[in-house]
C-alpha cells in the first residue's frame, strides 16, 4: 500500500498531539535521550540503504555534484528563511495558528519527508516514514504540551504533502521497465541512505550537515542510472 507510511505518520502525529495536550511539559533529559536513540536508529537505517548499491562511484558523483549544486542554489538557506518568514507571519496571531504553522514546518520542511515519500512510492518500503513517525510523534508531544491543540491539525498538510510525493513516485515507477526501474531504485536508495545518515548525525549533534543542500543528488542519481 503506497500511502501506508504516510498514514502511519499522520496517526503518530495525532497520538503525540493528544498525549501532549494532557501534559504540562516533558523533562529536557527525557526528550534528549529519546532523540539520541532515534538518531542512532536513523544512522543504521541509512547505512543499510547506502550499502545496497554496487556502484559507489556513481553515488559519490551524485552526492558531490548534487551537494555543490544544492549549496550554490542555497536550498538549506532558503528552507530556513521560509520557516522564519512563516513564523513571523503568525507571531501576532492566535496560539492555534502558531502551533499549526510551527509543527507543519517541522514535519514537512526536511529531506526525510521527500526521501520517505519517494521510498514509499518507488519501492513500497515505508521504513523511512516509520522512523519519521517516531520523530514526529515524539515532537508532537513536546509541541502540543507547550503550543496547544493546533499541532494536531498539522497532520493534514503532512498527509497531503507526503502522500502526493509517494503517489507521484508510484506513477513514475509504472512508466519504466522493470530493469531500468530496479537500477534507478538501487542508486536513489543508496544516495538517499547517505542523506539519512546525515540526518542521524544531525540528531546526535555530532556535526551540522546541510542535508537539504544534498537533495539534488537524488535526481542526479536517477538520471545517471540510465547512462552508467
Amino acid at each position: 500500500m503506497v500511502l501506508l507510511g504516510t498514514i502511519v505518520n499522520g496517526i503518530a502525529i495525532a497520538i503525540g498531539a493528544l498525549l501532549g495536550s494532557r501534559l504540562n511539559g516533558m523533562r529536557k533529559e527525557i526528550h534528549e535521550t529519546a532523540m539520541q536513540g532515534i538518531g542512532l536508529v536513523v544512522i543504521v537505517i541509512g547505512l543499510s540503504m547506502a550499502l545496497k548499491t554496487e556502484d559507489l562511484i556513481l553515488v559519490l558523483i551524485a552526492i558531490v555534484v548534487g551537494g555543490m549544486l544544492g549549496s550554490w542554489i542555497g536550498l538549506e538557506r532558503w528552507l530556513n528563511r521560509f520557516g522564519t518568514w512563516m513564523e513571523q507571519r503568525v507571531k501576532g496571531e492566535s496560539q492555534f495558528a502558531a502551533a499549526f504553522v510551527t509543527s507543519t514546518l517541522v514535519y514537512c520542511v526536511g529531506p526525510m519527508s521527500i526521501l520517505g515519500g519517494l521510498d514509499s512510492g518507488l519501492r513500497d518500503d515505508h521504513q523511512i516514514l516509520y522512523t519519521k513517525s517516531l520523530l514526529d510523534g515524539f515532537s508532537a508531544v513536546i509541541f502540543s504540551s507547550t503550543l496547544g491543540v493546533g499541532v494536531l491539525f498539522s497532520l493534514v498538510p503532512v498527509v497531503v504533502y507526503q502522500g502526493g510525493i509517494a503517489l507521484s513516485a508510484d506513477w513514475i515507477a509504472q512508466l519504466l521497465d522493470e530493469k531500468a526501474l530496479d537500477l534507478m531504485i538501487q542508486q536513489v536508495t543508496a544516495v538517499g541512505g547517505l542523506m539519512i545518515v546525515g540526518i542521524g548525525i544531525n540528531l546526535l549533534k555530532l556535526a551540522q550537515i546541510r542535508v537539504a543542500d544534498l537533495l539534488p543528488a537524488i535526481p542526479i542519481a536517477a538520471v545517471c542510472s540510465f547512462f552508467f
